[in-house]
């Protein structure tokens, strides 16, 4: 069984059955449901909704399905067709639309595609609206419109590049100062449509562009997840080329990782510290993270004179308190940055320009900047999940036994030791139990993870 359903939306493989997998018809079932809740809750007359898509192979004919649904349902589509999550946020509210579905499986193997909605703000929807339409498609509460009712669709195909033009208005962005730079950067964009975006923005900024694995095709040449397991050949690229840096991004272009000049990983968790950085260097605020991310972001927000606060894990759970805090940057440690004075939502154009004129600015390499922060490592392991197993009650057992440790249940159980952490829980998007560790050398936390993982393998037994 791999159709998840959640509050951020739909996800699962493509092909067999009905309700077990993302089929034509749960595709159909569940584009429905949301234009269905758009009809009711929107005081629109006439409801507008823009869709986008990252290259994977099912791409196509789960666009087709979302936009005739929609069309079925009295809608009008404004179809980007190739996108980015990010790009399609900022649409939406540039379209006056009144949501956005984006379909992508962000960093799920090319079997997988989903439905991620948006609401009028082109931010992920609250939990309140996400059960509701839930509940909507359980019940199958469509009414159709009638023929002379039908929506429309309209095909814009530039919006990538308005998307760009976004960016290098950012006041934060120079332009200048990176073209002046002369940097030289490699791309892995894993064959999709950040192998559109990233080097149309590179470009625009004076940058010399070497690509690899940016045709946009779906056909993914290692696994989408930009982890450092996953990054050989863009590590050896960056070397043979003497650039002065590699940009990764997932299918969907809203994580983002740098490789340094020597071919080594900068940190998927430092990417959100160095745009931080720079921008609390300009601007004095607060920052704001999820559960699962380094303490490095807390103590560079310190040191600069902010405050830091950690929100659970998911997007619409760290642009909430982000919002509640008034923070100028924030994000999450898998490579994700939200920027609000771009919009509220994960950007790799927003990260990779932020990040290249700090560079520019402090004219060094790649590797100098990474040692000029705080040195944490972190191990990210998962145990795989039957339906047998009782994970609330996994939980349940590890907190009680590390109960004389600063332990958080915000989201799952996080455990603050003096010196490292550790923070299980359930994901939202794979049936898995996510096991993510922290401390001052690989090793320990390498160790720590073993041991919880030991820990989860006895309560289970």
């Amino acid at each position: 069984m791999s159709l998840i359903k959640s509050i951020s939306g739909i996800r699962g493989t493509i092909g067999g059955k009905t309700g077990d997998n993302l089929t034509p018809i749960d595709a159909v079932k569940f584009a429905a449901a949301y234009g269905s809740w758009l009809k009711k809750n929107s005081e629109s007359k006439k409801i507008k909704v823009v869709v986008g898509r990252d290259a994977r192979i099912s791409g196509n004919m789960i666009q087709q399905l979302t936009l005739q649904t929609l069309v079925g349902l009295g809608i009008d589509v404004v179809d980007l067709d190739l996108s980015t999550t990010p790009t399609v946020e900022i649409a939406v509210p540039l379209e006056n639309a009144d949501g956005g579905i984006i379909l992508t499986a962000s960093h799920n193997p090319k079997q997988w595609n989903a439905l991620k909605l948006l609401n009028e703000k082109g931010e992920f929807l609250s939990g309140e609206d996400g059960a509701e339409i839930l509940e909507i498609a359980e019940k199958e509460e469509f009414t159709f419109a009638d023929v002379d009712d039908l929506g429309t669709v309209i095909k814009i195909e530039d919006y990538i590049d308005r998307h760009i033009e976004e960016v290098l208005k950012l006041k934060l962005v120079d332009a200048q100062k990176v073209s002046v730079a002369g940097f030289k950067v490699v791309v892995d964009a894993v064959n999709s449509t950040g192998g559109i975006a990233i080097p149309k923005l590179l470009k625009k900024l004076g940058v010399e562009v070497i690509e690899l694995y940016c045709e946009p095709n779906g056909h993914f040449p290692h696994n989408p997840e930009p982890l450092k397991e996953h990054l050989g050949d863009i590590c050896e690229l960056v070397k043979k080329e003497q650039a002065d840096l590699g940009v990764v991004v997932d299918p969907d272009v809203d994580r983002l990782a740098f490789i340094d000049e020597n071919g080594n990983m900068f940190g998927e968790e430092y990417t959100l510290v160095a745009c931080a950085d720079y921008v609390l260097s300009k601007t004095s605020g607060n920052t704001v993270s999820n559960l699962s991310s380094s303490r490095a972001l807390r103590d560079v927000t310190e040191k600069q004179g902010g405050t830091y606060k950690a929100s659970a894990v998911g997007e619409v759970n760290v642009v909430t308190l982000m919002k509640q805090s008034n923070a100028v940057i924030g994000g999450e440690g898998n490579g994700g940055i939200i920027y609000p004075e771009a919009h509220y939502g994960r950007d790799s154009l927003v990260g990779v320009a932020l990040f290249l004129t700090y560079l520019a600015e402090k004219k060094i390499k790649v590797s100098e900047l990474r040692d000029s922060y705080p040195e944490y490592f972190m191990s990210k392991n998962k145990i795989e999940l039957t339906p047998q197993i009782d994970v609330d009650a996994i939980l349940k057992a590890m907190k009680e036994k590390y109960a004389s440790e600063e332990v958080s249940t915000v989201d799952g159980v996080k455990i603050d030791f003096p010196e490292n952490w550790v923070h299980l829980r359930k994901s939202n998007t794979e049936p898995i139990i996510r096991i993510y560790t922290e401390a001052k050398t690989q090793e320990k936390a390498d160790e720590l993870a073993e041991k919880m993982i030991v820990d989860i393998k006895k309560i289970i037994a």
